[in-house]
């Protein structure tokens, strides 16, 4: 009985043990291992993103999958010769799929912040964005005071959420309960603000600007642009060990910068005659 007793207690502190050790070593391999030959051997590439994320990457009616994103991905890894496929996930445990191996990158309007910088590797900026506050007209909410005692909702894993954190005062301390209402979703988030459950989403201004913009009642939206929240970039996240995939996708933007593609992939889903892209930071 004493031996049995014995064992299990032996097992029990060794599972823990056991778990850590793999988890570093997950971890270990994601920050030093460069994956492209593999990716160049097999001619595939798989992406990682929220497929509801309007107009970056989204399912239409008949299920096809489209976006700017999606457009520009497979247009940097068309110079390659090699196939996107994409992946929907969880996207509040984003990270942990990519360092996992489920999947090589993160692109679907992916922000640049310092808590995900000491998790993943960013390429080079290729589209700006903020944060934007979206309500309905008939609130009367004009700005963020105004959300004083009222409920907002904000999508869980998204920029909005580490904004919320990072700058309480801004907005967290003022909504109901200092707390937000998680989404998995913005159409879900959508759904509760027109039924007035929540009063007002935090969320990315080209994804509301887009989705408004397609809505029959777009004109029962209000967006409020705060100069408090600072300008963000959208980047390509991905595994620190691979960094010859960062070059090869750095390179392939800036060629897409040159001949003209990425100027009519802006102006085919913002109608913006823009050739933004952020300096290559290898």
């Amino acid at each position: 009985m004493k031996k049995t007793k014995i064992i299990w207690l032996l097992f029990l502190l060794l599972v823990p043990a056991m778990l850590l050790s793999g988890c570093e070593s997950v971890t270990k391999r994601a920050d030093t291992q460069d994956t492209w030959n593999r990716i160049e051997k097999r001619k595939r590439v798989i992406v990682g993103l929220d497929d509801s994320f309007v107009p970056m990457g989204f399912r239409q009616k008949n299920g096809k999958l489209v976006g700017y994103d999606v457009d520009l991905a497979r247009a940097v890894f068309k110079q390659y010769g090699i196939k996107v496929d994409f992946q929907p996930i969880d996207w509040s445990m984003k990270e942990t799929e990519l360092k996992n191996g489920t999947i090589d990158l993160l692109w679907n309007g992916y922000s640049v912040n310092p808590s995900r910088a000491k998790k993943v590797a960013f390429s080079r900026y290729y589209l700006e964005n903020r944060q934007i506050l979206v309500t309905k007209k008939k609130s009367n909410i004009k700005n963020l005071n105004d959300m004083t005692g009222k409920t907002l909702g904000v999508q869980n894993g998204s920029t909005g959420v580490t904004v919320l954190d990072e700058k309480p005062k801004l907005l967290k301390d003022k909504i109901k309960n200092h707390t937000p209402v998680l989404y998995d979703t913005f159409p879900n988030a959508f759904i509760d603000l027109n039924a007035n459950r929540i009063q007002g989403i935090l969320m990315d201004e080209v994804y509301a600007n887009y989705y408004i913009k397609h809505q029959p009642n777009s004109s029962s939206y209000r967006t409020y642009v705060s100069k408090e929240l600072p300008v963000e970039h959208f980047a390509v996240g991905m595994r620190k060990g691979d960094k010859t995939l960062k070059r090869k996708i750095n390179d392939g933007l800036g060629n897409l910068q040159k001949n003209g593609e990425l100027r009519k992939l802006n102006e085919k889903w913002f109608g913006q005659d823009s050739n933004y892209l952020g300096p290559d930071n290898n």
